[in-house]
């Protein structure tokens, strides 16, 4: 792997971080949340605290990379959906800022400014390349809804010269005990980008794993991940798609629902149907794939956790977007 530092924006607990120093990269996280900021720092992960509406690439001269995972909330099917029904906005903005035109004014009159944060990443990286230092690598994780936005800022970066990949990338087919699915854009400067190859099993509810050649390993599952006696069962703590009263129920030996906020509501039973401890913030962060002894710090930890990237799943990611 080459000389690299990354800098990514709304770096929250320290997914990609963590996953970065694993690979040996160095990273600095911008992060607005002091909660958030109190983690990364226990974590040892270097961060600079603030909006990063009010950096820019200047400010990181050294980071050859950019990541990010800007915030979901307006584009998750568990909220009101006000980031899916500004889509069409927030495109526009994209074909607007390819022709360099400041949005910064019409963003604002979004619904809620938490939607235009996901074309931030995109004012990054064509900022450093009117600077004449362009990123060598562009790396993007949010939830699926925002894949037309990737679709579209990847058509912009691959006309100022990178190469561009882009697609859904389910958690648990890179051993995270999670059915998490995460739309992901990885953009280069040498070489042909392309998302990183699955490593187990994808999770089918009820039905036999399909014939893959070359065979791979069955997907990581809770009772795998987790410290605690089998056979056991999680309730979801919210619906199955979008629907608070369709709560789905997994057993220990499957993956975990997908690791929200929330997470600790979630019911825990024993196999003859007795309540048991909810999970700890440690074992949420464990279904995320982050270490047991993560240092948890500040408060909302369980919203730390559940807007986090899975460092596994970074892990590859990265991998495939700096080798």
């Amino acid at each position: 792997m080459g000389r690299y530092e990354i800098v990514t924006l709304f770096a929250g607990a320290g997914g990609l971080d963590l996953a970065a120093r694993n690979l040996g990269v160095p990273a600095v996280g911008v992060e607005w949340d002091t909660q958030v900021c109190a983690t990364r720092r226990a974590a040892g992960l270097v961060t600079e605290e603030g909006d990063v509406r009010e950096f820019n690439p200047s400010d990181f001269p050294s980071a050859n990379v950019l990541a990010g995972g800007p915030p979901c909330q307006t584009f998750t099917i568990a909220s009101t959906g006000t980031g899916r029904r500004d889509l069409a906005d927030v495109l526009h903005f994209i074909q607007r800022m390819k022709l360099r035109e400041d949005v910064t004014s019409p963003l604002a009159q979004l619904k809620d400014e938490r939607t235009g944060l996901v074309l931030e990443p995109l004012r990054w990286a064509l900022a450093a390349v009117d600077s004449g230092y362009p990123y060598e690598a562009v790396v993007l994780v949010q939830v699926p809804a925002v894949l037309p936005v990737w679709r579209a800022m990847g058509d912009v970066l691959s006309a100022e010269g990178y190469s561009v990949a882009f697609g859904v990338l389910k958690a648990e087919e890179f051993g995270v005990p999670q059915t998490r699915r995460r739309a992901v854009l990885i953009a280069r400067r040498r070489g042909t980008a392309a998302l990183p190859r699955t490593t187990h099993q994808p999770y089918r509810n009820g039905s036999p794993a399909a014939p893959i050649d070359p065979p791979l390993p069955p997907c990581v599952t809770m009772g795998e991940a987790l410290d605690r006696p089998e056979p056991f069962h999680i309730v979801s703590n919210y619906g199955t798609g979008g629907d608070p009263r369709a709560r789905g129920r997994r057993s220990s030996a499957e993956p975990a629902f997908t690791v929200t906020g929330k997470i600790r509501r979630s019911q825990v039973l024993a196999g003859d149907g007795s309540r048991l401890e909810r999970l700890t913030c440690a074992e949420a962060g464990q279904l995320q794939s982050f270490p047991p002894d993560y240092p948890w710090a500040g408060q909302g930890q369980a919203q730390q956790i559940g807007s986090a990237t899975p460092p596994l799943l970074a892990t590859h990611i990265l991998t495939a977007a700096l080798l």
